[in-house]
C-alpha cells in the first residue's frame, strides 16, 4: 500500500548520523524532542532565563509543526556554541591551542546517536523533578527525585544545555570524534553504499532525475506545440480561410479560448486542484516534496490554458512536474527519509525543467532555487548538484527535440549593432531603469490584488466554480487579444516582435494576427498600451483560473516599458540595455530572481555585455520591492533565520552553565 501525502510527510524526519558506522538510514524513529519544562519555583530573572534557554534547546526536523515553531528554535545550536566560546574564552584566552581546535570545529549539533538516545531515555524516566537553582546549585528535600543517576541536576533543561557544552568543549580537545559526519572517508565508500546526502549519491541521483525530467519537458512541449500548431494554424487554415467571411476571421479566436478555458475549468472540477508557482514554493518548505497527485491535473489545466491564449507560460508547470517528479524518485526509488536530501533531489527536478525551458542550465538552475525565496538563494548548499541536473536535463531535452541551444531573440539593427562594450554609466542607467520597473511591477500587484478581490467578492475562487471563474477571466482575456494580439500567449516569442515594434503580422501563433481592428506598434502611445494590455491579460488569466507561469508575460510587458522608456532617452543609450534592464526589473520585482533573470535575459538575446546594467537594474528592483511579496509562499527559510537581519538572540551563560560541573567531570 503507498502511503498518502499526510504519511509520506512524516518520513521525512531528520536522519542522525552514527559517528562510527556512517549514515543510520535504516530506522525510522527519529522522534521531534522537545525539552520544555514548568517549573513553578520562584527564582527571578535566573529562572526566567534558563526557561527561556530551555526553550531553544529543541531538537527538532526540518519539518516544523508551525511557522512559529520554525522562528522559535533556530538559532539554538549557533546559540550554543556561541554562549559556550563566550564562557570559554573568559578562562582559556591565554590558550592558542584551544583556540585554534575551536576554530577548526564547524559542528554545531553535538549529539552523537548513542548519547542523544542515552539523553533521551533519561529525559522520559524524569517525572516531576524540581530542584533549587540559586547561587548554582543547592541541595533539597526531593534530591533524589531532582537528580539522575550521575548527579546531575535536572533544572528546567539546564543539564541538557550543561551536557551539550560539555560535548563540544570535548570535541574541542579532542576533534578526531566527530558527532555529526556528513560523508564518510573516501569517494569510492560512498560510492558502494550510496549513502543518503553523499555526494556519489547526488551525482548519481542527479543523472536520474536529469533524464527523467529532460524526457517529461520533451513530452510535455512536443504536445504543447502540436496543438498549438493545429488549433491556431492548421484548423483556420483548412477550415475558415475561404469558407468565413475576412471580417469574420477574428471570431476564432474567442471560439478557440473559451472552448479551451471551459476545459480548464472541467479539468479542475474532475481531475482535482492542479497547483500553481505558490503552492509548489510552499510544498518545498514545509514538505521537501510536491505530492505527485497535482501532476496530471497540472499537465491538462496548464496544456488547455495555454492554447487558449492566456499570457501565462509553461515554465511553472514544468517547475511542479519536474519538481515533483525528482522527490517522487527520491522517495519512492530510492526511498530517502531526510527532508534536506529529499529537498535538494526535488531542487534537481525543478533546475532542471527551467533549465530546459529557458536553454539557460546556470540561470534555469539559479532560477529554481532564487524564486523558493524573497531575497537571494537561502537553500544555497543545494546550489552545485541543482546545475548539474539541470545541465543533465536540457542536454536530454535539446537532443530529443533536436533543438540546439542559442540565443532566441535578435534586437540588433542598423542603428543599434549588437553591443560589444559597455559604457560604465550604463550601469548607473540601470539601477534607475531598476526603479522604473519595480514602480510599474508596483502598480500591477495592487491591479492585480484588486482583482483577485473581485473574483473573491463573486464567491468564484471556490474550485467547484472553476467554469465560471474561468469564463469571467477569459472574457477580459479575449477582449486583450482582440484589441492587442500581440498581448496573446506567453510572449517567448513575441517579445521579438515588441522590442522591435516589428508587424504583427510577424507574431508567431495567434491568428488572424491583426485582431480585430488591425492594430499594429507604430508610435509611443502603442507601445504604452501593449505594455498596459499584457499586465490586464497576465491579471485576469491568473483570476480565472488558468495555469502557467508568468516569467515570459512579465519580461513581454517590460519589453513593451523598455521601448517606450527608450524613446526619450539619448540615441547613445543602445535599445538592447533600456529593453532588457526594464523586462528584468519587472521579473525580479514579483519572482525575486535578481541572479537567474540577468543571466537568462543576457543569454537569449545574444548581448553578455548588457550583465553589468541588467545585474544592477535587478538588484535595485529587489531592493526596492523587499517590502512587498508577491508570492505569499516565499519565506524566509527557517533554520537559518536567526543569521538574516533579524533581533539578536542573547543567553544569560551564568544562569546556566554551572561553573561546578565541569567537562573533566563529564
Amino acid at each position: 500500500m503507498n502511503p498518502s501525502s499526510e504519511e509520506e510527510s512524516q518520513l521525512l524526519l531528520p536522519t542522525i548520523v552514527n559517528d562510527k558506522e556512517g549514515y543510520d538510514n535504516n530506522n525510522n524513529n527519529n522522534n521531534v524532542v522537545n525539552y520544555n519544562s514548568n517549573s513553578n519555583s520562584n527564582n527571578g530573572r535566573r529562572e526566567d532565563s534558563v526557561d527561556d534557554s530551555s526553550k531553544q534547546m529543541r531538537i527538532t526536523s526540518h519539518n516544523y509543526e508551525s511557522v512559529e515553531d520554525f522562528q522559535e528554535l533556530l538559532g539554538s545550536t549557533v546559540m550554543l556554541r556561541n554562549a559556550i566560546d563566550e564562557k570559554n574564552s573568559s578562562k582559556m584566552k591565554s590558550s592558542p591551542l584551544f583556540e585554534k581546535k575551536r576554530r577548526s570545529s564547524s559542528l554545531n549539533m553535538l549529539f552523537s546517536v548513542s548519547e542523544y538516545k542515552e539523553e533521551q531515555k533519561r529525559l522520559q524516566s524524569r517525572v516531576n523533578g524540581r530542584t533549587m537553582f540559586e547561587n548554582g546549585r543547592q541541595s533539597s528535600s526531593s534530591d533524589s527525585s531532582s537528580r539522575d543517576s550521575e548527579g546531575y541536576d535536572d533544572v528546567n533543561g539546564s543539564r541538557v544545555f550543561t551536557r551539550m557544552s560539555m560535548l563540544y568543549n570535548s570535541q574541542i580537545k579532542n576533534p578526531t570524534t566527530l558527532y555529526l559526519q556528513k560523508i564518510k572517508v573516501n569517494f569510492f565508500e560512498d560510492a558502494k553504499s550510496l549513502a543518503e546526502g553523499t555526494i556519489p549519491q547526488s551525482i548519481v541521483l542527479a543523472i536520474i532525475i536529469g533524464i527523467v525530467c529532460g524526457i517529461a519537458c520533451y513530452l510535455y512541449y512536443t504536445v504543447l506545440f502540436f496543438f498549438l500548431d493545429y488549433l491556431w494554424t492548421t484548423l483556420p487554415e483548412k477550415y475558415v480561410v475561404g469558407v468565413w467571411p475576412e471580417y469574420l476571421h477574428w471570431l476564432w479566436i474567442p471560439l478557440v479560448s473559451f472552448s479551451m478555458v471551459t476545459l480548464v475549468g472541467l479539468t479542475v472540477i474532475y481531475m482535482g486542484e492542479p497547483g500553481d508557482l505558490p503552492y509548489t514554493i510552499s510544498r518545498v518548505h514545509a514538505e521537501a516534496f510536491i505530492p505527485m497527485n497535482h501532476v496530471t491535473p497540472m499537465v491538462f489545466a496548464s496544456l488547455f490554458s495555454i492554447l487558449a491564449g492566456g499570457s501565462l507560460g509553461p515554465e511553472a508547470p514544468l517547475v511542479a512536474i519536474c519538481g515533483a517528479l525528482g522527490g517522487f524518485v527520491s522517495r519512492r526509488i530510492f526511498r530517502q527519509t531526510s527532508t534536506n536530501v529529499v529537498r535538494k533531489h526535488t531542487f534537481m527536478g525543478m533546475s532542471g525543467a527551467l533549465a530546459a525551458f529557458f536553454g539557460v542550465p546556470l540561470g534555469g538552475s539559479l532560477f529554481a532555487l532564487e524564486v523558493c525565496s524573497r531575497f537571494g538563494i537561502e537553500y544555497f548548499e543545494h546550489l552545485i548538484e541543482s546545475i548539474f541536473c539541470g545541465e543533465i536535463c536540457l542536454m536530454v531535452f535539446r537532443s530529443l527535440s533536436g533543438l540546439p541551444v542559442k540565443p532566441i531573440w535578435d534586437f540588433t539593427s542598423v542603428s543599434n549593432p549588437r553591443i560589444l562594450e559597455s559604457e560604465p554609466v550604463h550601469i548607473i542607467l540601470g539601477a534607475f531603469i531598476g526603479l522604473y520597473g519595480a514602480l510599474l511591477a508596483y502598480m500591477f500587484a495592487t491591479f492585480h490584488w484588486q482583482v483577485m478581490a473581485v473574483f473573491g467578492k463573486l464567491n468564484l475562487l471556490d474550485n467547484s466554480r472553476a467554469v465560471y471563474r474561468g469564463w469571467l477571466g477569459a472574457v477580459f482575456i479575449v477582449l486583450t487579444m482582440l484589441l492587442v494580439p500581440h498581448t496573446a500567449f506567453w510572449g517567448e516569442d513575441e517579445i521579438q516582435v515588441v522590442a522591435t515594434m516589428g508587424p504583427a503580422k510577424d507574431l508567431p501563433i495567434i491568428w488572424p494576427t491583426t485582431g480585430l481592428i488591425g492594430f499594429e506598434m507604430d508610435s509611443p502611445f502603442k507601445v504604452f498600451l501593449v505594455g498596459c494590455t499584457k499586465l490586464i491579460a497576465v491579471s485576469f488569466t491568473v483570476a480565472g483560473g488558468l495555469r502557467g507561469g508568468y516569467i515570459f508575460p512579465l519580461m513581454c510587458s517590460g519589453a513593451a516599458f523598455g521601448r517606450l522608456l527608450y524613446f526619450v532617452l539619448p540615441d547613445t543609450v543602445p535599445l538592447q540595455i533600456v529593453v532588457l534592464c526594464t523586462a528584468a526589473a519587472m521579473n525580479v520585482a514579483i519572482t525575486r530572481t535578481a541572479l537567474a533573470t540577468t543571466l537568462i535575459l543576457a543569454f537569449l538575446p545574444g548581448e553578455p555585455i548588457a550583465i553589468p546594467p541588467i545585474l544592477m537594474a535587478s538588484i535595485c528592483s529587489l531592493f526596492a520591492t523587499s517590502y512587498m511579496p508577491f508570492i505569499k509562499s516565499q519565506i524566509t527559510r527557517s533554520d537559518i533565520d536567526h543569521s538574516l537581519f533579524h533581533e539578536e538572540h542573547n543567553i544569560d551563560v551564568d544562569s546556566i552553565l554551572d561553573d561546578t560541573e565541569t567537562e573533566d567531570d563529564f
